[in-house]
């Protein structure tokens, strides 16, 4: 049976090819037209998914999308919206100007400077009016209750329009490929369940998602058994993790649904204590579920931001994401005794959060569908279309998913680009030495990754040696970062190298979890290690990455290290490179050192003058 995936169409438009329950090919619009998650209906990813699958669009059985019709989402998410209005209406109110009095009582003061940031207390300038307005509309009581009950009733009225242009804009699309009637519509949470636990391997599995928004929900849990998803619980918007963290995105001044990764690295310098008391008041806690209080009201992140230093806000959104989400997580542990977790939606990007996960007692093993956000939904679908009986629950060998190319089309690309080059029947050894000798070389082979990491074949590599490599490279590629580069490490190796990391290695072949690192770690790669100890690494295995472990085997023979900084290969607010012509353009305006694209060298202009 062959079903053609499609992700929603809001953000991060994605296609996925499976056949019989086997994934053939995915990729995101985003890295053909070259705008990051881009939106709309995906037609250039796949044009090229049936050139490269060899498909016909009259063969495919079924297209499987993550959203119910515009109508019944607007009835799911209004139902909601009515229940949230009466929690509110009942919640008590917290001591809220209290607490904040308090807590500025403990803000320390601090000289280390914090790379990013102009002073290490550095807040959010608001000027006196906006401040006046924050304190007044997000400190609990009337007026805050009704702007919540107000911007809950303004993102529903948002919410429905945007359902039905996207719902017009797929079926007509469809329609244009003589495929509108083989649409088959999925629940949202329902398919970032399918993609979790139909790609983990895991059988009997736990499943949790966690998002923003979708079909109503804000997170499920479910037990995969068999190839069957039972749901036990689900979390009803907009009682959301996802607006959660999405609020303070916004008010430190990042772009929420891209930048929540920069709050992540921002928080480890915190201090969580200062605020967590104040934040998680705003939580009521039941054994199961939780609801929020006033999680529409973005002004409370915003008063935050502008009356404590920043790192002391996302330290203890951080802290308070990880809280309310371990014991929701562990309750059902209990309750099913089930100890194989596996997590999906845009939440679970937070590798902090997924980290304390992993520790939790009731945890043997756990696995990140790698594209966790709503890119991989189209994934969940398409796997949901199978018969339960007939789905095959595998683990993911590799997120290798997307185009490769030819050695002709990539000797075009650079011919075109006037750039010589030498060419290596083994060029792994070359970039290992490369690597080891001080250079920064961005590596482009293979099928192209699937899911926002880069795992190798698309990836920018140097030697994890050298801390300041954090800041000049990051510059160079123009980008503001807090958390370090991760590290990609040797498979074998893992265990000399992390801590806790059994039950999680397979999670972590996806970079989708941090660890805490080992003093051999942190004395021979401090490049790849955080503030507060942890890393984010990619292990690398022979049957996974042939081409990327030899690079990295070599670079361990060469230098005693088995771990190297891997990065994505793109400039700031770009996707990662898809095609010889993108890693031309990104090597060159990033002014890196040595492209090897295929088994071709080049190195940058300015080395041969």
């Amino acid at each position: 049976m062959k079903v053609l995936g499609i992700s929603p169409l809001d953000k991060d438009a994605t296609v996925t090819f499976s056949e019989d329950g086997r994934l053939r090919y995915a990729a995101g619009e985003e890295r053909f037209t070259r705008v990051k998650l881009q939106d709309g209906f995906p037609w250039q990813a796949l044009q090229d998914g049936l050139a490269r699958t060899g498909w016909d669009a009259s063969e495919i059985d079924e297209v499987a999308y993550p959203f119910l019709g515009w109508e019944e989402e607007t009835r799911l998410f209004e139902k909601n919206l009515a229940h949230e209005r009466d929690f509110l209406d009942e919640a008590e109110s917290a001591a809220t100007r209290s607490q904040l009095r308090c807590a500025q009582q403990r803000v320390p003061t601090r000289a280390t400077p914090i790379p990013g940031l102009r002073d290490p207390n550095e807040r959010m300038e608001k000027g006196f009016a906006k401040t006046l307005a924050y304190k007044l509309l997000a400190s609990e009581g009337v007026v805050s209750r009704n702007v919540a009950k107000r911007m809950s009733g303004k993102w529903g009225a948002e919410a429905s329009k945007f359902h039905r242009k996207w719902h017009v804009e797929l079926e007509s699309s469809l329609d244009e490929l003589g495929l509108g009637g083989k649409l088959r519509r999925f629940d949202h949470h329902d398919s970032h369940a399918a993609n979790a636990y139909l790609t983990s391997g895991f059988d009997p599995a736990l499943i949790v998602t966690l998002d923003g928004y979708g079909s109503g929900l804000a997170g499920s849990v479910a037990i995969g058994r068999g190839g069957n998803i039972e749901r036990l619980h689900g979390v009803e918007f907009p009682h959301s993790l996802g607006t959660f963290y999405e609020s303070v995105t916004s008010a430190l001044g990042f772009k929420p649904s891209r930048h929540e990764g920069k709050i992540v690295g921002l928080a480890a310098y915190g201090d969580p204590n200062i605020l967590r008391d104040a934040l998680l008041a705003r939580f009521h806690q039941e054994p199961g579920t939780f609801h929020i209080v006033e999680s529409n009201n973005l002004y409370f992140a915003r008063m935050l931001a502008s009356e404590f230093p920043k790192i002391d806000v996302a330290a203890a959104y951080q802290r308070v994401l990880e809280e309310v989400a371990s014991r929701f997580v562990e309750f059902y542990l209990r309750e099913t005794g089930i100890r194989d977790l596996v997590l999906s939606g845009g939440v679970v990007a937070n590798v902090k959060l997924n980290q304390r996960l992993r520790e939790l007692p009731g945890v043997d093993r756990i696995f990140v569908h790698p594209n966790m956000g709503d890119g991989g939904c189209g994934t969940g679908a398409a796997l949901l279309s199978l018969e339960a009986s007939t789905r095959p629950v595998e683990p993911m060998s590799n997120a290798f998913l997307g185009p490769d190319f030819t050695e002709s089309q990539i000797a075009d690309a650079l011919t075109r680009a006037q750039l010589p080059y030498d060419r290596y029947p083994a060029i792994a050894p070359k970039i290992a030495s490369l690597i080891a000798a001080g250079k920064v070389v961005a590596r482009f082979d293979g099928r192209m990754e699937y899911g926002p990491r880069a795992l190798g074949n698309r990836s920018i590599l140097y030697h994890a040696k050298e801390p300041s490599v954090n800041q000049w490279l990051n510059q160079r590629l123009g980008r503001t970062e807090f958390m370090p580069f991760a590290p990609a490490t040797l498979y074998e190796h893992r265990h000399a190298c992390y801590r806790g990391i059994d039950g999680a290695d397979y999670a972590a072949q996806f970079m989708t979890v941090t660890f805490d690192c080992s003093p051999l770690m942190k004395r021979t790669s401090p490049a790849a290690v955080h503030v507060d100890g942890t890393a984010r690494p990619q292990l690398v295995t022979q049957e996974s990455n042939p081409g990327f472990h030899d690079i990295l085997t070599e670079y361990y023979r060469l230098t005693g290290i088995p771990s190297v900084i891997n990065t994505s290969f793109n400039m700031h607010e770009e996707p990662i490179v898809c095609t010889p012509d993108d890693a031309i353009r990104a090597f060159l305006q990033g002014n890196l050192d040595y492209l090897a694209i295929g088994d071709f060298l080049v190195a940058h202009p300015t080395m041969r003058r």
